[in-house]
Formats: structure tokens, C-alpha cells, sequence
């Protein structure tokens, strides 16, 4: 979730003229982003080694 703190910091990012897709496109990005850092801080992530077991299985 976003607070209006942070939407007010991205709406003052943006330039002068945007469309609403570019605001939403920002602010998605911005919730994928604080996502995954917390999931990462709770330990909640696939190490490189791990991934790169899968990816040997995936591509046998």
C-alpha cells in the first residue's frame, strides 16, 4: 500500500504534463519495489545458488 506521503513524492517527480497511465505505471513499480524489500528483509527470497538449481532443472 501507498501512502499519500509517497504518491505526493512521486506526483512532484513527474514532469509537468503526464497521462494517468505514467502516474500508475510509477506507482506500481514503486509497490513491486517495497514489495520485494519486504520480502527480502523477512528472509522471504531464493538465494543465487538456488536459482541457478532451477534454472539447470528448468532447461535440461
Amino acid at each position: 500500500m501507498i501512502t499519500k506521503t509517497k504518491l505526493k513524492e512521486q506526483i512532484e517527480h513527474l514532469p509537468e504534463e503526464f497521462t494517468i497511465d505514467e502516474l500508475v505505471e510509477r506507482l506500481i513499480l514503486i509497490e513491486k519495489i517495497e514489495s520485494g524489500y519486504q520480502q527480502s528483509e523477512s528472509g522471504n527470497y531464493v538465494s543465487e545458488s538456488e536459482l541457478n538449481s532451477e534454472l539447470e532443472k528448468w532447461f535440461k
